[in-house]
Protein backbone atom coordinates (compact mmCIF):
# COMPACT_ATOMS: atom_id res chain seq x y z
CA UNK A 1 0.00 0.00 0.00
CA UNK A 2 1.40 3.27 -1.05
CA UNK A 3 2.68 5.95 1.48
CA UNK A 4 1.76 8.90 -1.28
CA UNK A 5 -0.82 11.28 -1.59
CA UNK A 6 -2.70 10.52 -4.95
CA UNK A 7 -3.57 14.12 -6.43
CA UNK A 8 -2.51 17.09 -8.31
CA UNK A 9 -0.12 19.63 -6.68
CA UNK A 10 -2.66 22.23 -6.01
CA UNK A 11 -0.12 25.72 -5.93
CA UNK A 12 -2.69 27.17 -3.60
CA UNK A 13 -1.67 28.16 0.61
CA UNK A 14 -4.00 25.87 2.81
CA UNK A 15 -6.26 27.25 5.45
CA UNK A 16 -7.93 25.17 8.02
CA UNK A 17 -11.92 25.45 8.75
CA UNK A 18 -14.52 23.09 8.04
CA UNK A 19 -16.26 21.16 5.67
CA UNK A 20 -18.82 23.51 5.60
CA UNK A 21 -17.23 26.36 4.28
CA UNK A 22 -14.91 24.20 2.00
CA UNK A 23 -17.91 21.87 0.36
CA UNK A 24 -20.71 24.27 1.07
CA UNK A 25 -23.37 24.49 4.14
CA UNK A 26 -25.29 21.12 3.05
CA UNK A 27 -27.69 22.39 6.38
CA UNK A 28 -28.70 25.49 4.95
CA UNK A 29 -29.64 24.42 1.46
CA UNK A 30 -31.10 20.56 2.66
CA UNK A 31 -33.66 21.98 5.27
CA UNK A 32 -33.69 25.17 3.73
CA UNK A 33 -32.21 27.23 7.05
CA UNK A 34 -28.73 27.86 8.17
CA UNK A 35 -26.82 26.00 10.73
CA UNK A 36 -27.28 28.49 13.47
CA UNK A 37 -31.62 28.58 13.04
CA UNK A 38 -32.86 25.13 13.71
CA UNK A 39 -36.41 24.47 15.46
CA UNK A 40 -37.65 26.13 18.41
CA UNK A 41 -37.59 23.56 20.97
CA UNK A 42 -33.80 23.81 20.95
CA UNK A 43 -32.82 26.86 22.99
CA UNK A 44 -29.56 28.05 21.58
CA UNK A 45 -26.35 28.88 22.86
CA UNK A 46 -25.95 32.28 23.80
CA UNK A 47 -22.90 34.19 23.38
CA UNK A 48 -21.18 35.23 26.93
CA UNK A 49 -22.44 38.74 27.29
CA UNK A 50 -19.49 41.56 27.78
CA UNK A 51 -20.35 41.99 31.15
CA UNK A 52 -19.31 38.24 32.00
CA UNK A 53 -16.05 37.68 30.00
CA UNK A 54 -13.41 39.82 27.81
CA UNK A 55 -13.84 40.88 24.79
CA UNK A 56 -10.65 40.79 23.40
CA UNK A 57 -8.08 38.00 22.99
CA UNK A 58 -4.23 38.26 22.89
CA UNK A 59 -3.79 37.81 19.37
CA UNK A 60 0.60 36.43 18.88
CA UNK A 61 2.20 35.98 15.84
CA UNK A 62 1.52 32.24 16.06
CA UNK A 63 -2.13 32.64 16.07
CA UNK A 64 -2.61 35.50 14.01
CA UNK A 65 -4.62 33.24 11.33
CA UNK A 66 -7.75 30.93 11.97
CA UNK A 67 -7.10 27.84 9.50
CA UNK A 68 -9.28 28.10 6.38
CA UNK A 69 -9.21 26.27 3.11
CA UNK A 70 -9.92 28.69 0.30
CA UNK A 71 -12.84 27.38 -2.58
CA UNK A 72 -13.58 28.38 -5.64
CA UNK A 73 -16.22 30.54 -7.13
CA UNK A 74 -18.51 28.14 -7.56
CA UNK A 75 -21.77 29.64 -8.35
CA UNK A 76 -24.12 26.37 -8.17
CA UNK A 77 -22.48 25.41 -4.79
CA UNK A 78 -22.22 28.21 -2.84
CA UNK A 79 -19.45 28.45 -0.64
CA UNK A 80 -18.00 31.17 2.20
CA UNK A 81 -16.06 33.52 0.35
CA UNK A 82 -12.11 33.44 2.10
CA UNK A 83 -11.04 36.85 3.02
CA UNK A 84 -8.18 38.42 0.73
CA UNK A 85 -4.94 38.49 2.61
CA UNK A 86 -4.84 41.95 2.84
CA UNK A 87 -8.47 42.00 4.95
CA UNK A 88 -7.14 38.88 7.60
CA UNK A 89 -4.24 41.84 8.01
CA UNK A 90 -6.68 44.58 8.69
CA UNK A 91 -8.68 43.11 11.38
CA UNK A 92 -5.48 42.35 13.68
CA UNK A 93 -4.63 44.85 15.52
CA UNK A 94 -1.67 47.00 15.20
CA UNK A 95 -0.29 46.04 18.46
CA UNK A 96 -1.04 42.49 18.07
CA UNK A 97 2.40 40.59 19.61
CA UNK A 98 3.37 43.40 21.62
CA UNK A 99 1.33 43.19 24.57
CA UNK A 100 3.70 42.96 27.89
CA UNK A 101 3.85 40.27 29.71
CA UNK A 102 1.58 41.51 32.23
CA UNK A 103 -1.46 41.99 29.30
CA UNK A 104 -1.02 38.63 27.72
CA UNK A 105 -1.62 36.75 31.10
CA UNK A 106 -4.20 38.90 31.92
CA UNK A 107 -6.48 35.66 31.46
CA UNK A 108 -10.31 35.51 32.59
CA UNK A 109 -11.68 35.95 35.95
CA UNK A 110 -11.58 32.72 37.72
CA UNK A 111 -10.14 30.38 34.93
CA UNK A 112 -8.07 31.04 31.85
CA UNK A 113 -4.81 33.19 33.76
CA UNK A 114 -2.95 32.87 30.53
CA UNK A 115 -4.88 32.85 26.63
CA UNK A 116 -1.77 33.19 24.66
CA UNK A 117 -2.24 29.05 24.12
CA UNK A 118 -6.39 29.28 23.99
CA UNK A 119 -6.75 32.20 22.07
CA UNK A 120 -10.43 31.87 21.12
CA UNK A 121 -11.28 31.07 24.53
CA UNK A 122 -13.74 34.35 24.29
CA UNK A 123 -15.83 32.41 22.26
CA UNK A 124 -15.72 28.88 23.03
CA UNK A 125 -18.42 27.02 24.56
CA UNK A 126 -16.55 27.12 28.16
CA UNK A 127 -16.49 30.12 28.41
CA UNK A 128 -20.21 30.55 28.02
CA UNK A 129 -20.84 27.50 30.58
CA UNK A 130 -18.12 29.20 33.10
CA UNK A 131 -20.09 32.33 33.29
CA UNK A 132 -23.59 30.78 33.88
CA UNK A 133 -24.91 31.04 30.04
CA UNK A 134 -27.47 28.38 28.83
CA UNK A 135 -25.70 25.96 27.00
CA UNK A 136 -28.16 23.12 25.83
CA UNK A 137 -27.14 19.60 24.79
CA UNK A 138 -26.07 18.94 21.26
CA UNK A 139 -28.11 17.42 18.31
CA UNK A 140 -26.14 14.64 17.00
CA UNK A 141 -26.05 13.40 13.56
CA UNK A 142 -26.27 9.31 14.70
CA UNK A 143 -26.87 7.36 11.97
CA UNK A 144 -26.16 3.84 13.07
CA UNK A 145 -29.96 2.56 12.76
CA UNK A 146 -29.90 3.57 9.15
CA UNK A 147 -26.85 1.52 8.49
CA UNK A 148 -28.55 -1.45 10.76
CA UNK A 149 -31.66 -1.39 8.56
CA UNK A 150 -29.84 -1.14 4.84
CA UNK A 151 -28.11 -4.69 6.38
CA UNK A 152 -24.84 -5.96 4.79
CA UNK A 153 -24.64 -6.33 1.26
CA UNK A 154 -25.93 -8.53 -1.13
CA UNK A 155 -23.89 -11.46 -1.80
CA UNK A 156 -22.61 -10.54 -5.21
CA UNK A 157 -21.13 -7.05 -4.09
CA UNK A 158 -19.74 -8.87 -0.70
CA UNK A 159 -16.31 -8.98 -1.97
CA UNK A 160 -16.21 -5.68 -3.69
CA UNK A 161 -17.40 -4.07 -0.44
CA UNK A 162 -14.61 -5.91 1.59
CA UNK A 163 -11.77 -5.16 -1.08
CA UNK A 164 -12.35 -1.47 -0.48
CA UNK A 165 -11.13 -2.00 3.77
CA UNK A 166 -14.30 0.14 4.58
CA UNK A 167 -16.51 -3.27 5.51
CA UNK A 168 -15.52 -2.71 8.98
CA UNK A 169 -17.52 0.16 9.23
CA UNK A 170 -20.99 -1.85 8.33
CA UNK A 171 -20.71 -3.62 11.81
CA UNK A 172 -19.51 -0.95 14.19
CA UNK A 173 -21.84 1.62 14.09
CA UNK A 174 -23.70 2.81 17.46
CA UNK A 175 -27.42 3.02 17.38
CA UNK A 176 -27.88 5.60 19.78
CA UNK A 177 -25.67 8.79 20.71
CA UNK A 178 -25.48 9.93 24.01
CA UNK A 179 -26.18 13.62 24.17
CA UNK A 180 -25.19 14.57 27.70
CA UNK A 181 -22.03 12.66 27.31
CA UNK A 182 -20.78 14.10 23.78
CA UNK A 183 -21.68 17.89 24.59
CA UNK A 184 -19.83 17.28 28.12
CA UNK A 185 -16.67 16.83 25.82
CA UNK A 186 -17.56 18.79 23.24
CA UNK A 187 -16.87 21.54 25.64
CA UNK A 188 -13.30 20.53 26.07
CA UNK A 189 -12.74 20.70 23.06
CA UNK A 190 -10.17 23.29 21.70
CA UNK A 191 -9.32 23.85 17.94
CA UNK A 192 -5.73 25.56 18.69
CA UNK A 193 -4.46 22.23 20.22
CA UNK A 194 -6.71 19.52 18.54
CA UNK A 195 -7.11 17.71 22.10
CA UNK A 196 -9.88 17.73 25.03
CA UNK A 197 -8.78 19.90 28.37
CA UNK A 198 -9.40 17.74 31.53
CA UNK A 199 -8.24 18.31 34.99
CA UNK A 200 -5.30 15.87 34.45
CA UNK A 201 -4.04 17.67 31.31
CA UNK A 202 -4.75 17.17 27.78
CA UNK A 203 -5.92 14.06 25.77
CA UNK A 204 -6.94 13.10 21.83
CA UNK A 205 -8.55 10.79 19.47
CA UNK A 206 -5.20 9.57 17.56
CA UNK A 207 -4.63 7.59 14.36
CA UNK A 208 -4.20 4.66 16.67
CA UNK A 209 -7.59 5.10 18.07
CA UNK A 210 -9.04 5.07 14.26
CA UNK A 211 -7.28 2.33 13.73
CA UNK A 212 -7.95 -0.17 16.85
CA UNK A 213 -11.84 0.95 17.18
CA UNK A 214 -12.70 1.01 13.55
CA UNK A 215 -10.15 -1.06 11.66
CA UNK A 216 -9.63 1.55 9.42
CA UNK A 217 -6.16 1.96 7.30
CA UNK A 218 -4.28 4.96 8.70
CA UNK A 219 -1.54 4.53 6.44
CA UNK A 220 -2.39 5.55 2.41
CA UNK A 221 -3.32 8.53 0.72
CA UNK A 222 -4.62 11.27 1.18
CA UNK A 223 -7.71 12.05 -0.96
CA UNK A 224 -7.39 15.36 -3.27
CA UNK A 225 -10.16 16.37 -4.41
CA UNK A 226 -12.18 19.51 -5.05
CA UNK A 227 -15.22 21.23 -3.87
CA UNK A 228 -17.46 20.13 -6.91
CA UNK A 229 -19.40 22.56 -9.60
CA UNK A 230 -23.81 21.11 -9.24
CA UNK A 231 -23.51 19.93 -12.80
CA UNK A 232 -19.98 17.75 -12.28
CA UNK A 233 -22.26 16.07 -9.61
CA UNK A 234 -25.22 15.06 -12.21
CA UNK A 235 -22.50 13.85 -14.45
CA UNK A 236 -20.99 12.08 -11.51
CA UNK A 237 -24.02 10.40 -10.42
CA UNK A 238 -24.83 9.49 -14.30
CA UNK A 239 -21.52 7.70 -15.11
CA UNK A 240 -20.99 6.51 -11.80
CA UNK A 241 -24.62 5.47 -10.02
CA UNK A 242 -25.83 4.63 -13.72
CA UNK A 243 -29.09 7.06 -13.07
CA UNK A 244 -30.89 9.49 -16.02
CA UNK A 245 -29.27 12.77 -15.92
CA UNK A 246 -32.88 14.15 -15.53
CA UNK A 247 -33.23 12.42 -12.23
CA UNK A 248 -29.60 13.22 -11.18
CA UNK A 249 -30.43 17.02 -11.92
CA UNK A 250 -33.57 16.83 -9.64
CA UNK A 251 -32.26 15.26 -6.96
CA UNK A 252 -29.39 18.21 -6.54
CA UNK A 253 -32.50 20.01 -6.85
CA UNK A 254 -33.90 19.16 -4.20
CA UNK A 255 -30.94 19.29 -2.29
CA UNK A 256 -30.02 22.63 -3.22
CA UNK A 257 -25.96 21.53 -4.52
CA UNK A 258 -24.27 18.72 -5.04
CA UNK A 259 -26.02 16.61 -2.66
CA UNK A 260 -27.99 13.77 -2.68
CA UNK A 261 -30.33 12.31 -0.08
CA UNK A 262 -29.66 9.05 1.91
CA UNK A 263 -32.69 7.56 1.08
CA UNK A 264 -32.61 8.34 -2.41
CA UNK A 265 -28.85 6.41 -2.32
CA UNK A 266 -31.16 3.93 -0.82
CA UNK A 267 -33.30 3.32 -3.60
CA UNK A 268 -30.86 3.71 -6.29
CA UNK A 269 -28.68 0.65 -4.17
CA UNK A 270 -31.91 -1.41 -4.54
CA UNK A 271 -32.62 -0.73 -8.31
CA UNK A 272 -28.76 -1.62 -9.17
CA UNK A 273 -28.88 -4.59 -7.25
CA UNK A 274 -32.57 -5.90 -9.21
CA UNK A 275 -31.28 -4.78 -12.31
CA UNK A 276 -27.53 -6.50 -11.70
CA UNK A 277 -25.90 -3.70 -12.30
CA UNK A 278 -23.25 -4.98 -9.17
CA UNK A 279 -20.70 -2.17 -9.88
CA UNK A 280 -22.82 0.56 -9.48
CA UNK A 281 -25.11 -1.29 -6.23
CA UNK A 282 -21.29 -1.09 -4.80
CA UNK A 283 -20.72 2.20 -5.09
CA UNK A 284 -24.43 3.27 -4.09
CA UNK A 285 -23.99 1.12 -0.81
CA UNK A 286 -20.75 2.34 0.09
CA UNK A 287 -21.59 5.90 -0.34
CA UNK A 288 -24.60 5.48 1.90
CA UNK A 289 -22.24 3.43 4.52
CA UNK A 290 -19.94 6.75 4.00
CA UNK A 291 -22.53 9.29 4.59
CA UNK A 292 -23.93 7.88 7.54
CA UNK A 293 -20.67 6.89 9.14
CA UNK A 294 -17.40 8.85 8.72
CA UNK A 295 -18.76 11.90 6.69
CA UNK A 296 -22.38 12.42 8.80
CA UNK A 297 -23.10 16.17 8.77
CA UNK A 298 -25.76 18.20 10.27
CA UNK A 299 -28.23 17.85 7.47
CA UNK A 300 -28.91 14.38 9.19
CA UNK A 301 -30.71 13.38 5.71
CA UNK A 302 -28.00 14.17 2.81
CA UNK A 303 -24.46 13.14 2.02
CA UNK A 304 -22.31 15.10 -0.66
CA UNK A 305 -21.45 13.69 -3.94
CA UNK A 306 -18.19 14.34 -4.26
CA UNK A 307 -17.14 11.04 -2.35
CA UNK A 308 -18.38 9.47 -4.98
CA UNK A 309 -14.71 10.30 -6.53
CA UNK A 310 -13.16 7.72 -4.15
CA UNK A 311 -15.57 4.71 -5.55
CA UNK A 312 -15.21 5.79 -9.03
CA UNK A 313 -12.53 2.66 -9.06
CA UNK A 314 -13.43 0.37 -6.53
CA UNK A 315 -10.24 -1.89 -7.19
CA UNK A 316 -8.17 1.09 -5.70
CA UNK A 317 -10.54 2.54 -2.72
CA UNK A 318 -8.36 0.53 -0.78
CA UNK A 319 -5.47 2.66 -1.12
CA UNK A 320 -7.04 5.58 1.18
CA UNK A 321 -6.08 6.28 4.57
CA UNK A 322 -9.61 5.85 5.84
CA UNK A 323 -8.66 6.19 9.30
CA UNK A 324 -7.10 9.97 8.69
CA UNK A 325 -10.28 10.52 6.90
CA UNK A 326 -12.40 9.68 9.82
CA UNK A 327 -10.10 11.41 11.99
CA UNK A 328 -10.36 14.96 9.70
CA UNK A 329 -13.75 15.11 9.46
CA UNK A 330 -14.23 14.53 13.74
CA UNK A 331 -12.22 17.06 14.29
CA UNK A 332 -13.17 19.68 12.04
CA UNK A 333 -16.82 18.32 13.65
CA UNK A 334 -15.06 18.84 16.92
CA UNK A 335 -13.87 22.57 16.14
CA UNK A 336 -17.84 24.11 14.97
CA UNK A 337 -19.40 22.05 18.00
CA UNK A 338 -17.13 23.40 20.68
CA UNK A 339 -18.06 27.14 19.75
CA UNK A 340 -20.89 29.25 21.63
CA UNK A 341 -22.78 30.03 18.91
CA UNK A 342 -23.05 25.98 17.73
CA UNK A 343 -26.07 23.55 18.48
CA UNK A 344 -24.86 20.48 16.39
CA UNK A 345 -22.34 18.03 16.35
CA UNK A 346 -21.56 16.15 12.79
CA UNK A 347 -19.04 13.71 12.27
CA UNK A 348 -18.80 9.60 13.13
CA UNK A 349 -20.51 10.03 16.59
CA UNK A 350 -19.33 6.21 16.82
CA UNK A 351 -15.87 6.97 17.20
CA UNK A 352 -16.16 9.56 19.59
CA UNK A 353 -18.39 7.83 22.21
CA UNK A 354 -16.66 4.60 21.94
CA UNK A 355 -13.16 6.52 22.43
CA UNK A 356 -14.96 7.69 26.14
CA UNK A 357 -15.91 4.54 26.95
CA UNK A 358 -12.60 3.21 26.05
CA UNK A 359 -10.60 5.96 27.56
CA UNK A 360 -12.74 6.85 30.87
CA UNK A 361 -14.57 3.94 32.50
CA UNK A 362 -15.44 5.96 34.98
CA UNK A 363 -17.56 8.67 33.45
CA UNK A 364 -19.34 6.73 30.80
CA UNK A 365 -21.97 3.95 32.05
CA UNK A 366 -21.47 1.84 29.10
CA UNK A 367 -22.92 -1.84 28.22
CA UNK A 368 -20.53 -4.42 27.14
CA UNK A 369 -21.66 -7.05 24.73
CA UNK A 370 -20.66 -10.01 25.90
CA UNK A 371 -20.21 -11.77 22.53
CA UNK A 372 -17.56 -9.59 21.08
CA UNK A 373 -15.26 -10.64 19.14
CA UNK A 374 -11.88 -10.10 19.99
CA UNK A 375 -11.24 -10.09 15.88
CA UNK A 376 -13.54 -7.60 14.97
CA UNK A 377 -12.72 -3.36 15.58
CA UNK A 378 -13.17 -2.20 19.06
CA UNK A 379 -15.78 -0.15 18.17
CA UNK A 380 -18.19 -3.45 18.51
CA UNK A 381 -17.22 -4.58 22.13
CA UNK A 382 -20.65 -2.05 23.12
CA UNK A 383 -24.02 -1.87 22.84
CA UNK A 384 -25.40 1.25 22.63
CA UNK A 385 -28.99 1.21 22.18
CA UNK A 386 -32.18 3.73 23.61
CA UNK A 387 -32.43 1.19 26.13
CA UNK A 388 -28.98 0.91 27.12
CA UNK A 389 -28.23 4.39 27.42
CA UNK A 390 -28.41 6.43 30.48
CA UNK A 391 -30.62 9.21 30.43
CA UNK A 392 -27.68 11.40 32.31
CA UNK A 393 -27.68 15.71 31.59
CA UNK A 394 -24.67 17.33 30.38
CA UNK A 395 -24.14 19.06 34.20
CA UNK A 396 -23.55 15.51 35.42
CA UNK A 397 -21.23 14.68 33.23
CA UNK A 398 -19.56 17.84 33.41
CA UNK A 399 -19.72 17.28 37.54
CA UNK A 400 -17.80 13.76 36.67
CA UNK A 401 -14.78 15.12 34.73
CA UNK A 402 -14.28 17.99 36.75
CA UNK A 403 -13.77 15.34 39.34
CA UNK A 404 -11.32 12.98 37.57
CA UNK A 405 -8.18 12.02 38.32
CA UNK A 406 -4.86 10.63 36.21
CA UNK A 407 -5.87 7.18 37.86
CA UNK A 408 -9.20 7.57 36.38
CA UNK A 409 -8.40 7.56 33.02
CA UNK A 410 -7.24 4.29 30.73
CA UNK A 411 -4.14 5.66 29.15
CA UNK A 412 -2.76 2.52 27.32
CA UNK A 413 -6.12 0.77 26.54
CA UNK A 414 -5.53 -1.45 23.38
CA UNK A 415 -2.92 -3.64 25.16
CA UNK A 416 -5.16 -6.89 24.41
CA UNK A 417 -5.98 -5.93 20.82
CA UNK A 418 -2.71 -5.67 19.55
CA UNK A 419 -2.44 -9.05 18.07
CA UNK A 420 -5.57 -7.82 15.76
CA UNK A 421 -4.19 -4.30 15.37
CA UNK A 422 -0.88 -3.74 15.75
CA UNK A 423 0.51 -0.08 16.83
CA UNK A 424 1.56 1.84 13.54
CA UNK A 425 4.49 4.65 13.86
CA UNK A 426 2.51 6.84 11.94
CA UNK A 427 0.42 7.59 15.04
CA UNK A 428 3.10 9.97 16.39
CA UNK A 429 3.16 11.88 12.70
CA UNK A 430 2.66 15.38 13.95
CA UNK A 431 1.20 18.01 11.57
CA UNK A 432 -1.57 19.00 9.12
CA UNK A 433 -3.87 15.90 7.82
CA UNK A 434 -5.92 16.49 4.98
CA UNK A 435 -8.82 14.73 3.23
CA UNK A 436 -9.97 16.79 0.42
CA UNK A 437 -10.18 20.63 0.72
CA UNK A 438 -10.53 20.33 5.02
CA UNK A 439 -6.89 20.26 6.84
CA UNK A 440 -7.09 19.69 10.69
CA UNK A 441 -3.70 20.00 13.02
CA UNK A 442 -2.69 16.68 14.73
CA UNK A 443 -0.71 17.14 17.21
CA UNK A 444 0.14 14.31 19.42
CA UNK A 445 3.39 16.00 20.98
CA UNK A 446 0.65 17.54 23.38
CA UNK A 447 -0.82 13.78 24.42
CA UNK A 448 2.46 11.28 25.07
CA UNK A 449 0.68 9.94 27.55
CA UNK A 450 -1.35 8.26 25.50
CA UNK A 451 1.65 6.33 23.61
CA UNK A 452 3.46 5.65 27.30
CA UNK A 453 5.40 8.69 27.12
CA UNK A 454 5.81 11.27 30.37
CA UNK A 455 4.18 14.31 29.13
CA UNK A 456 6.43 17.45 28.92
CA UNK A 457 5.02 21.14 28.68
CA UNK A 458 4.94 21.22 24.76
CA UNK A 459 5.57 23.33 22.54
CA UNK A 460 3.35 26.30 21.47
CA UNK A 461 0.99 25.50 18.91
CA UNK A 462 1.99 27.08 16.01
CA UNK A 463 -0.90 27.61 12.83
CA UNK A 464 1.39 28.72 9.84
CA UNK A 465 0.31 29.11 6.28
CA UNK A 466 0.85 25.79 4.43
CA UNK A 467 0.24 23.99 0.61
CA UNK A 468 -1.21 20.60 -0.17
CA UNK A 469 1.87 20.35 -1.64
CA UNK A 470 3.22 20.60 1.69
CA UNK A 471 1.03 18.25 3.15
CA UNK A 472 1.55 15.99 1.00
CA UNK A 473 5.61 16.10 1.08
CA UNK A 474 5.11 15.92 4.65
CA UNK A 475 3.10 12.67 4.60
CA UNK A 476 4.90 10.99 2.24
CA UNK A 477 7.91 11.85 4.68
CA UNK A 478 6.36 11.17 7.91
CA UNK A 479 9.12 9.72 9.58
CA UNK A 480 10.56 12.78 9.59
CA UNK A 481 7.98 14.21 11.32
CA UNK A 482 7.42 11.81 14.21
CA UNK A 483 6.89 12.56 17.86
CA UNK A 484 10.42 12.30 19.51
CA UNK A 485 10.63 9.82 22.02
CA UNK A 486 10.54 10.71 25.60
CA UNK A 487 10.68 8.90 29.10
CA UNK A 488 8.56 5.82 29.02
CA UNK A 489 5.94 6.20 31.91
CA UNK A 490 6.93 3.90 35.25
CA UNK A 491 3.15 4.84 35.66
CA UNK A 492 0.75 5.23 33.15
CA UNK A 493 -0.32 8.98 32.63
CA UNK A 494 3.08 10.26 34.38
CA UNK A 495 3.65 13.95 33.74
CA UNK A 496 6.76 16.40 34.36
CA UNK A 497 6.74 18.18 37.68
CA UNK A 498 6.34 21.66 36.12
CA UNK A 499 3.45 20.47 33.45
CA UNK A 500 0.35 20.64 35.58
CA UNK A 501 0.98 24.02 37.44
CA UNK A 502 1.58 24.97 33.39
CA UNK A 503 -1.40 23.30 32.23
CA UNK A 504 -3.57 24.99 34.83
CA UNK A 505 -2.35 28.58 33.69
CA UNK A 506 -2.81 27.98 29.90
CA UNK A 507 -6.39 26.11 30.19
CA UNK A 508 -9.41 25.64 31.93
CA UNK A 509 -9.38 22.28 34.04
CA UNK A 510 -12.07 22.80 35.70
CA UNK A 511 -16.13 24.01 33.59
CA UNK A 512 -17.51 24.90 36.88
CA UNK A 513 -16.44 27.39 39.46
CA UNK A 514 -16.72 25.55 42.49
CA UNK A 515 -14.32 22.72 41.55
CA UNK A 516 -12.05 25.47 40.54
CA UNK A 517 -11.98 27.35 44.21
CA UNK A 518 -10.69 24.24 45.85
CA UNK A 519 -8.97 21.72 43.50
CA UNK A 520 -7.04 20.22 46.16
CA UNK A 521 -10.42 18.87 47.10
CA UNK A 522 -10.04 16.31 43.87
CA UNK A 523 -6.29 16.18 44.36
CA UNK A 524 -5.83 18.18 40.96
CA UNK A 525 -3.97 21.59 42.24
CA UNK A 526 -1.12 22.03 40.60
CA UNK A 527 2.07 20.51 41.82
CA UNK A 528 4.23 23.77 43.01
CA UNK A 529 1.56 25.65 44.44
CA UNK A 530 0.66 24.95 48.65
CA UNK A 531 -3.06 24.85 49.76
CA UNK A 532 -2.60 25.27 53.98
Amino acid sequence: MSDGFCGTHLQIMVRTRGLGCALGQVTGRGLGRGDRDDSDDAPQRRRPTASARRQQVTVTADHVDEPVIPAPDVQDDPMEAPAAVEDILADIPADAGTETVEDQHQGFLGCLSDPSVLTAYADHVACSVWTGEECPELKLSSHGRKVQSLGRPVPAIEGLIVGTGLSPLIACSVDTGDRGLLSAFVERWHRETSSFHLPMGELTITLDDASSLLHLPIIGDLHAFEPLHVDDAVQMLVDLLMVSPESARAETDQCRGPYVRLQWVRDIYQRRCQAGHWTAAARAYLLHLLGCTLFANKSATNVHVVYLEALRDLSMTERYAWGVAALVHMYDQLNDASMSHSRHLGGYITLLQCWIYKHFPSVAESTADQDYDEASPRACRWIATKKTVKSIRTPSYRERLDRLRISDVCWIPYGEHREVRDFHVRSCYFGLLRWGPVAVYYRPERVVRQFGYTQTIPAPPVDSWVSYDDIHDRWMHYKDYIVPAGEVCVVPGACSSDYIDWFFRISHPFMTPDHALDPMLHGHAPQSRVVP
